[in-house]
């Protein structure tokens, strides 16, 4: 897969492109966990995110955050984050300027961001997050969340608690016009570690779902 350089608001970023199948094919912006806890974006969750959008003939991007690998700047406590990855949503726009459809996808701190993110750009179509951190970070600006999406979680996650994460899908859940399909893994823990087949299979499941959902409306 081609090594990308583009620009972010603090310098160039470093990430990984693969271009997707067919005419006009849909994106994806997939985004990595926490840049000072060991967070990049070949992270085993991250790739496994990654490659399933590929597969599914998305043309997919996933980068480095500001500071990590070869991407320049310093962590910024998530506002510059935000801000490299709008950044990364408009170099891939700018390479896909017809695609039938825009996704986000994020794990952990990632997965924080990726929300945030679809709050401010009204293009994104849905949202594949895993472990969002709703223990450790405030997620009460999706009020209302715009778009439906996914959230997969682990049962034995130390790091994120299942119910923090639960109370989040039931809030979300009882907004309007929004579903969430929320996927638990049994025996999973926070990095789903021997369970990486199982997240592939639950996003590419709902996410072909989603997209049929839409050939059949247009």
């Amino acid at each position: 897969m081609p090594e990308v350089i583009f620009n972010g608001p603090e310098g160039r970023l470093e990430g990984r492109y693969q271009h997707g199948a067919g005419e006009n094919p849909p994106i994806a912006v997939v985004l990595h966990p926490h840049p000072q806890h060991g967070g990049n974006m070949n992270n085993k969750v991250v790739y496994t995110l990654f490659h399933t959008f590929t597969k599914m003939g998305f043309s997919t991007l996933r980068f480095n955050f500001r500071g990590v690998g070869r991407s320049q700047g310093f962590y910024d406590q998530g506002q510059g984050e935000l801000s490299d990855a709008a950044s990364a949503l408009d170099w891939l726009q700018s390479h896909n300027p017809r695609a039938r459809a825009c996704w986000v996808g994020g794990f952990s701190f990632g997965a924080w961001i990726a929300l945030q993110l679809l709050m401010r750009r009204p293009e994104i179509d849905g949202f594949t997050t895993v472990s969002p951190p709703a223990s450790a970070y405030d997620f009460s600006f999706l009020a209302p969340c715009p778009v439906s999406g996914q959230v997969i979680q682990g049962d034995a996650d130390d790091v994120v608690p299942i119910d923090a994460v639960k109370k989040l899908v039931d809030k979300l859940s009882h907004q309007r016009d929004v579903e969430v399909d929320y996927r638990i893994i049994k025996g999973a823990d926070h990095f789903f570690t021997e369970h990486l087949e199982s997240v592939g299979d639950f996003v590419r499941e709902y996410v072909e779902a989603r997209l049929a959902a839409q050939s059949e409306e247009a």
